[in-house]
């Protein structure tokens, strides 16, 4: 198949269709064995799982991960791609984190029987501007680097700033496959890495499946009508919201009469041009964490939504 033709790994569709199938678990692996320093008997078992954080309650949260990997030893690996960086992702990021520790343990379980939770977010856009670094591991360590425990870690990588030039580790390899479209890039690596090969056939093999591009095709332009669609919608909430603000400040002669309006009128605006977008995007199978980024709603705000299509 032509190279040009290719689907974009670091489409989420793509993305989850290579590496969170577990027939393609040993590419899943040797990409995890070149960041992870995680015990190499690990990865002799690992398990693809079902990706929905379990809610604790009727009014808790609710998540679905990109994919979520059990290791031999039940350590648990989430790895999600973003292609675009919203101001509150990392408040999720830590919220996802967070639920898949409390979700091992229940009331009257002994605090050992919990693992390891490891996070790694692959963006599109720059996550962490604090650094050039590509690659970034946090930890619970004091600023002398005394660890308090290696529980938890969440790992980013930014694809904007992978080095033009390779710096002779598998992980430039893997983050190169993950962010280009380039034949002499593809065939370059495919040299370099047996499993990068076996990749690049899955991703030939999926480009060239008419029902997978009609699935990635109709996902796109979901996306891309959802985004323009709420470029609207935040213009008119504002604007509804300024008028009203005014109109409510000028009844009752109070400063704060006009923030409030301001504030109630984006609000109310905001989640009621919101709807057709979110019922339409969850009936094209959009994932509820792309609609959260486009729209800028709340779980709960969606689940409602969701509720009136089901």
């Amino acid at each position: 198949m032509d190279y040009k033709s290719l689907l974009p790994v670091k489409s989420d569709f793509v993305f989850k269709r290579i590496f969170g199938d577990q027939r393609n678990i040993e590419i899943l692996a040797e990409f995890l064995k070149s960041f992870l320093d995680i015990p190499d008997d690990e990865y002799e078992h690992l398990t693809i799982v079902d990706p929905h954080i379990k809610k604790e309650s009727d009014d808790d949260k609710y998540g679905i991960l990109d994919i979520k990997i059990n290791t031999k030893h039940m350590s648990v690996i989430h790895v999600e791609i973003q292609l675009q960086v919203f101001p509150e992702l990392k408040q999720r990021t830590i919220y996802g984190h967070s639920k898949l520790f409390t979700e091992q343990i229940s009331s009257g379980q002994d605090w050992s029987i919990i693992n390891r939770v490891i996070t790694i977010i692959i963006t599109d856009e720059i996550f962490i501007p604090d650094n050039i670094e590509y690659f970034n591991q946090f930890r619970y360590r004091t600023k002398v680097g005394t660890e308090f425990t290696n529980l938890s870690e969440i790992i980013t990588i930014d694809l904007r700033k992978l080095p033009s030039e390779t710096d002779g580790t598998d992980l430039w390899n893997w983050t190169k496959f993950i962010k280009s479209s380039d034949e002499e890039d593809f065939k370059m690596l495919e040299q370099r890495n047996p499993q990068i090969k076996k990749a690049v056939a899955v991703l030939k093999e999926l480009s060239a499946d008419e029902s997978a591009r009609m699935l990635f095709d109709a996902q796109e332009f979901a996306r891309r009508d959802a985004v323009a669609l709420m470029k609207k919608a935040k213009t008119e909430g504002r604007a509804e919201g300024k008028a009203e603000g005014k109109a409510e400040g000028r009844a009752e002669g109070r400063a704060e009469g006009i923030a409030e309006g301001k504030a109630e009128g984006r609000a109310e605006g905001r989640v009621e041009a919101s709807k057709n977008i979110v019922k339409n995007a969850i009936k094209m199978g959009i994932d509820i964490k792309d609609i959260i980024s486009l729209t800028g709603l709340t779980d709960d705000e969606i689940l409602i939504i969701q509720k009136e299509v089901s």
